[in-house]
Formats: structure tokens, C-alpha cells, sequence
């Protein structure tokens, strides 16, 4: 099994998702332990202090101006970690939640948290015990971090409330722990703040969405190639001097990646009208890598927001080198934030142009010979028509989903915590939007499939053979009467999510972007 190994310098993108998806087992550096003591001491030694510092000694948030005696600051962690669990609604997925607890530790090990060794070492016993905590979905204002979400995973330190175990089954945490051979924390001062305070849950959703959504703009370069391919469109405008004099990077490689599948076609620059032969394609069309591209470009700057943030400290007070327990504001999510709901408009965009390319498909006035909603007898049949239905009601749930989270704030904690992030709200529509953006890229590969089998007498170009076959291989079936088409569109979808088509692809044309 892989092992991450977690050290005082932050974590990689590729080990948030070893641990999250891949269940790879942590262990923590020596660095990190040395770090977690020397920290402690300090910690240790200003709560000996009669004069009070913020998390150590004191309340927290708008209750902070109360000293706590040292008898009763046990009690004042535990506390805070049970009145901060408070979620409510669905369950987060497994791999999030897993995220967080990883990217949690990952803070705890940079030495600037003043948590015990011991507590670190059983966060990282949880995740290689397969003890996932009940996190809810509505909780986090994303500001003082994702602070209910990571309440419930410190609860799960202490022995209390529920996790899914290793076998998938809900039950009491203390249950789990006994069966693991873990023993609960008891925590000291400042450990349940350490805990609760970071953009942990929302930077761990960031790092999967960017993996996914990298998968999908290539998947969706290959399903806008097939496209024009299918519309006898002409591929003179993915030339790559045409994409030089306007410079940005991701236009570039979404316009290498589409002439890369039309290598060899015999439909392109086919067109039907002899008598006013077209100039120029639609926009959907002659445009797709400008607007792919735009997307893979926020992506690019999402992943060096992700980088620093993963590099980061994220608490509040943080232990600085010279021994200062300082409080700051670096919790606050908005860095995360805003790429997030950048990232949910460039989704909604591709959704929206690959729509707009299915549609045409189906237009036999904009479809250059093709039979209505490729049906084998229109009329009769309505071949593909509800399917772009399904894929319009998707476009139209993605431009929901589009309108910024990060925009909003609301008051909390007593005027205290008065401009707040929402990036967790942000993080959990993006997962929904890029859901939703691999169904409508599994459609327009249903749609362009069909359509280029249906042009008789014409060959495709080799990567599109390879699609097709794909497909086919995958239970997507071709050209043909009506039928019952809600499985036909799973099985586009899983040839899509699973990786299948850009497999099959790139197996011809070599790696794409």
C-alpha cells in the first residue's frame, strides 16, 4: 500500500488524493514530531502564565475576554469541540471527509499549532484504521475555517459520535476505536481550537474537483473535435499558429488536443453545400478552444491558490518560531473561496457550449445532412431529442450553480466573526457542478458518435474510430430505432467518468493535455 508521509512543510495535491481516494497510509516525519514537541513546550509553558492568551487560556470567539483556570481547561477543549459539532443534513462523502482529517494533520505537523505528538499520531491512526467521522453538510461559514466539519472530526478523537467504519457501516465512534485498538484523546490546552480552525474541507474539495475537472475539459476537447467532425466542420482554425498570436496556454492545448483527434479524418471541410459552400463554422463549433481553454487557464490558477494554500498554517493563534502564540486572521477562506466559484463559472460555460453543439446535432436545418434529432425514422422515431432535453436541464442547474458563493457573507459569533468566506458552500455546489458537467460531456459524445456513424460513405479519423469503439464497448449503442435511452445515457456517462474515452483516445493519438 502507498505510504504519505507527512512532514512540517505542507503536503502534495497527489498525496491529498492517494489518502482521500486511495486510502494510502499516513505516517508522520520524524521533522514533524520534533516540531509538534518543541511547539508544545511553548504552549505548555504560556498556559503555566497567570496572564491569559487567546486559545490557550481564554474563551474563544466573542467570548474571549474570559480568563479559564487551569482546572477547568480540559473541560473548556472538550467543549468547544462538542458545541462546535453541530452540523445537520446529508453526510459528505467519505473521500471529503478523509481530506479534511489529512489536510488537518497536515497543519498539526508544521509545528505551529502547539498540538501533543500523541493527538497527531491518532489523526493519523483514524485514517489508517479506516474510521471516517459523520460530517454533516450544513455547518461552515468558512471563515474560523470550516469549523463544524472539523468538530465533528475532533469529536471522533475523543471517543464520541458516529463514523463509518471500515467495512462501511455506521456506528458509535468509541465502538470503532476499541475494535481499531485506538485509544481516545483527552485534550489539553489550545488542541480543540487547533483542530476546528482551517480551510481544511474546502481546500480538500478544491484538490479532487481540479483532478476531476482536469479529466474532463480533455474528455470535452476530445467530444468538441467529434463534434465538428460530425458537422463536417473545417479544423483549419485549430491551427497552431492561429492560437500563437493570442497567447494564453489553455487555448493552445485544447486546440492541439482537438487536431489531434481529427488527424486523418475523412469528414472535415466535407461540406454539403456545394452551392454556397460555409466560410466558417458556428461559434460552439470554431470557438471551443477559447472557451475550454479559458477554463483550463482558471484551473491553472485554482491549482497555484490550492499549492499555497497546502504549503499553509492555517490557525488561529498560531506558534510562531520565537516562541510567540500570536492570533491572526488566516483562517478566513476567501483565497480558496473565489477560485472555487471561478471554477463552477468555467464549468458552467463548458456545459453551456458543449449543449449548444448536441442541439445542433440534432437541428437538421443546422446539421449539414443529418436526419432530425438523429433518428432512424423521424416522425416515427424521435431518436436523441429528450436526451438534449436532460442535457439542457443540466446546463440550466450549472448556471445556478454558478452564482458566487464568495459573494455573500453573513454576521456570526456575536458581530465577532463578521465577514465570513462561505467557501465550504462554495466547494459543495463545485462537487455538484462537476457532477453535472461530466453527464452533459457524456451526452454531446452520445449525440457526435451517432452522428458521425451516420454519415455513410465518409471515414472517420482514427482517434474517433477509437471513441466510437469506446463508446460501444462501454453499452452505448449506436444509430438505430428508438428505445428505452436512460441506460444508453448511464453507460455514456460511465465511459466518460471512468476515464474510458480519453483511454481510448489517447491509445491513438498519445498523451493529450
Amino acid at each position: 500500500m502507498h505510504t504519505v508521509v507527512v512532514g512540517t512543510s505542507g503536503t502534495t495535491a497527489e498525496d491529498v488524493i492517494a489518502v482521500a481516494r486511495g486510502n494510502a497510509r499516513v505516517e508522520l516525519s520524524g521533522e514533524a514530531l520534533e516540531a509538534l514537541t518543541r511547539a508544545r513546550e511553548i504552549v505548555d509553558a504560556l498556559a503555566a502564565k497567570p496572564e491569559p492568551v487567546y486559545g490557550v487560556s481564554t474563551g474563544f470567539g466573542a467570548l474571549a475576554s474570559r480568563h479559564i483556570s487551569p482546572e477547568l481547561r480540559a473541560q473548556l477543549q472538550r467543549n468547544i469541540v462538542r458545541s462546535h459539532a453541530a452540523g445537520m443534513g446529508p453526510r459528505v462523502e467519505r473521500e471529503v471527509v478523509r481530506a479534511l482529517m489529512f489536510l488537518r494533520l497536515k497543519t498539526v505537523c508544521s509545528g505551529h499549532t502547539g498540538v501533543r505528538p500523541s493527538v497527531a499520531r491518532t489523526m493519523a491512526d483514524l485514517l489508517n484504521a479506516g474510521i471516517t467521522p459523520v460530517v454533516h453538510e450544513f455547518g461552515s461559514l468558512g471563515c474560523s475555517g470550516d469549523l463544524a466539519p472539523l468538530s465533528h472530526c475532533a469529536l471522533a478523537l475523543m471517543g464520541e459520535g458516529d463514523a463509518e467504519g471500515p467495512d462501511g457501516s455506521v456506528r458509535p465512534v468509541a465502538e470503532l476505536l476499541a475494535e481499531a485498538g485506538i485509544e481516545p484523546v483527552e485534550l489539553r490546552e489550545k488542541e480543540g481550537l487547533a483542530l476546528l480552525n482551517g480551510t481544511d474541507g474546502m481546500l480538500g474539495m478544491l484538490i479532487m474537483a481540479l483532478a476531476d475537472l482536469g479529466k474532463l475539459y480533455t474528455a470535452a476537447d476530445i467530444t468538441a473535435a467529434l463534434t465538428l467532425e460530425a458537422l463536417l466542420g473545417t479544423e483549419k482554425v485549430l491551427a497552431p499558429e492561429l492560437h500563437a498570436i493570442r497567447p494564453h496556454p489553455g487555448q493552445s492545448a485544447s486546440a492541439a488536443n482537438m487536431a489531434a483527434v481529427l488527424e486523418g479524418s475523412g469528414l472535415v471541410r466535407h461540406f454539403q453545400e456545394e452551392q454556397a459552400p460555409r466560410v466558417q463554422d458556428a461559434y460552439s463549433v470554431r470557438c471551443a478552444p477559447q472557451v475550454a481553454g479559458a477554463g483550463r487557464d482558471t484551473m491553472a490558477h485554482a491549482a497555484l491558490v490550492a499549492s499555497r494554500e497546502l504549503a499553509a498554517a492555517v490557525d488561529n493563534p498560531v506558534v510562531l518560531p520565537d516562541g510567540r502564540v500570536e492570533s491572526n486572521g488566516n483562517f478566513h477562506g476567501a483565497p480558496v473561496a473565489y477560485v472555487l466559484d471561478f471554477l463552477a463559472i468555467a464549468a458552467a460555460d463548458l456545459g453551456s457550449i458543449a449543449e449548444r453543439r448536441t442541439d445542433r446535432l440534432l437541428d437538421h436545418h443546422r446539421s449539414h445532412g443529418l436526419p432530425p434529432f438523429l433518428a432512424d425514422d423521424p416522425g416515427v422515431d424521435s431518436g436523441l431529442m429528450i436526451a438534449q432535453y436532460t442535457q439542457a436541464a443540466l446546463v440550466s442547474e450549472m448556471k445556478r450553480l454558478a452564482v458566487p458563493a464568495s459573494a455573500d457573507s453573513i454576521p456570526s459569533s456575536a458581530m465577532q466573526e463578521d465577514h465570513v468566506s462561505m467557501g465550504w458552500s462554495a466547494a459543495r455546489k463545485l462537487r455538484t457542478a462537476v457532477d453535472n458537467l461530466t453527464r452533459i460531456i457524456a451526452i454531446e459524445m452520445y449525440a457526435a458518435t451517432r452522428a458521425i456513424e451516420l454519415r455513410h460513405g465518409l471515414t472517420p479519423a482514427p482517434a474517433s474510430r477509437a471513441a466510437i469503439a469506446a463508446a460501444r464497448a462501454g453499452g452505448v449503442q449506436g444509430p438505430g430505432p428508438d428505445r428505452f435511452l436512460a441506460p444508453d445515457l448511464a453507460a455514456a456517462d460511465a465511459v466518460v467518468r471512468t476515464g474510458a474515452l480519453v483511454a481510448a483516445v489517447e491509445a491513438v493519438t498519445g498523451p493529450l493535455a
